[in-house]
């Protein structure tokens, strides 16, 4: 296939970073049909608009998720991209791979597709983008029977879940993210396979409140882990740290002097609900106003610690919608325990709830969170049968009307109605 000409793209090569142009243009040497990727790109710059084509049903035999057709809008000019679909693969839990993995995956993309890779999706899968449809049935094959490895998820059905590090590497993990991950990925394989909700729905798992895979602002379902009783303190490191033995960030900034660390200044005056004081050199803690930060934690790791008590948070319906923006998902259930030992039992009863609330009432294309924000907080919280609680509360309310349920008022709503008519008619 012949090289096109391409200068707009030749620009993104001569800036301080390294340029996927200089990639494509190395990949093209040994696989042909990514010029074609780049004399497409240049048009669309040139032309200001896309030139894929916008949807497209394609896929392998049984799923109906997993591949997103691509097609180009001139396949005269490129044919090299005429049809050129992105496949997700499943990515291992918390993106641990081995060496050999990696090659192996890479000799198979070589083998049927462009060579082209995106290392991750946003979502998490591993997306390999750009193969012909004729090809996607042998690397499937391949795929599964040699690497013994899945695709991920796309389309109106459950996306590939995913995890931070967890346990495996990070202190602060207050359950097994990459346990639970694996698990419920291998239970609801049907749900990421074969498309059957109103639109997508993730499932992420963080092991902390420092939420190291932002299931907060991204996931349908956020799994954060938290603690219920108090704050581990180490009051002789504390004084350490105060004494300037210890380096502030577990010296995350040593290569710059920052001069010497202030607890007042650089921890309890920037506590988001002021609940840690100071009486004489001993760090005290108000746990019961702690909204879980982890500030002070991430500052002072050798000195504090997550309480001992350990679950996870479960928030629900983050979204970023283009017409109405993002939507940072809601704080249903404020402390739940994630074990193995009961199969996740208390999570996996809230996920199918929910899901069954949501297929039932849920609009075309309409995520979990909009579905929420359209019935009202309220309407869903007694649909799942949860009680409110003061951390669900976005803000005081300003209309000043009060309506209750006849059940909610002594003596019978009806009754108080008559007695406020008759008088007002007096």
């Amino acid at each position: 296939m012949a090289k096109h000409e391409t200068p707009l793209l030749d620009q993104l090569e001569t800036g301080p970073w390294p340029s996927f142009v200089t990639d494509l243009k190395k990949q093209a040497e040994t696989k042909p049909e990514v010029y074609d990727i780049l004399g497409q790109l240049e048009l669309s710059y040139e032309d200001r608009i896309t030139h894929w084509k916008h949807g497209g049903i394609v896929g392998v035999f049984g799923y109906g998720g997993g591949i997103v057709g691509r097609y180009s809008d001139m396949p005269e000019k490129f044919p090299g991209v005429q049809h050129f679909h992105t496949i997700r693969v499943a990515q291992p839990a918390s993106k641990y791979y081995s060496s050999d993995n990696l090659r192996a995956l890479m000799t198979l993309w070589e083998k049927h597709g462009s060579g082209v890779t995106n290392f991750h999706g946003s979502t998490g899968d591993i997306i390999l983008l750009g193969t012909k449809t004729e090809n996607l049935e042998p690397f499937f094959w391949d795929l599964t029977h040699e690497l013994g490895q899945d695709l991920g998820g796309s389309g109106s059905n459950l996306r590939t879940p995913a995890c931070c590090l967890g346990s495996s590497r990070c202190e602060w993990s207050c359950y097994d993210t990459q346990e639970v991950c694996y698990q419920l990925t291998l239970k609801y394989q049907d749900e990421i396979h074969r498309p059957a909700f109103p639109y997508k729905f993730k499932f992420k798992f963080s092991g902390c409140p420092n939420d190291c895979v932002a299931a907060i602002a991204r996931s349908d379902i956020s799994v954060i882990g938290t603690w219920r009783d108090e704050i581990r303190i180490d009051q002789a490191a504390v004084k350490e740290y105060v004494a300037g033995n210890y380096p502030a960030n577990g010296g995350a900034h040593s290569g710059r002097d920052w001069g010497k660390f202030d607890l007042q200044k650089e921890v309890i005056d920037i506590c988001p609900t002021q609940c840690m004081w100071l009486e004489g050199d001993e760090l005290k803690i108000d746990d019961k106003e702690c909204t879980r930060c982890m500030h002070c934690i991430n500052v002072m790791p050798r000195a504090l610690r997550p309480g001992a008590e350990q679950g996870a948070s479960i928030l629900i319906g983050a979204k970023a919608p283009i017409l109405e923006g993002a939507q940072m998902s809601t704080l249903i259930i404020p402390f739940m325990k994630i074990s193995k030992d009961d199969e996740y039992e208390d999570l996996i009863e809230l996920i199918e709830k929910v899901w069954d609330w949501w297929m039932e009432i849920g609009k075309n294309r309409e995520r979990v969170g909009e579905t929420m924000q359209r019935v009202g907080l309220p309407t869903f919280i007694k649909v799942m049968e949860i009680d409110p609680i003061p951390q669900m509360i976005k803000e005081p309310r300003s209309n000043p009307y009060v309506f209750w349920n006849e059940e909610e008022v002594p003596g019978g709503f009806a009754r108080d109605i008559d007695e406020f008519r008759a008088r007002h008619k007096a």
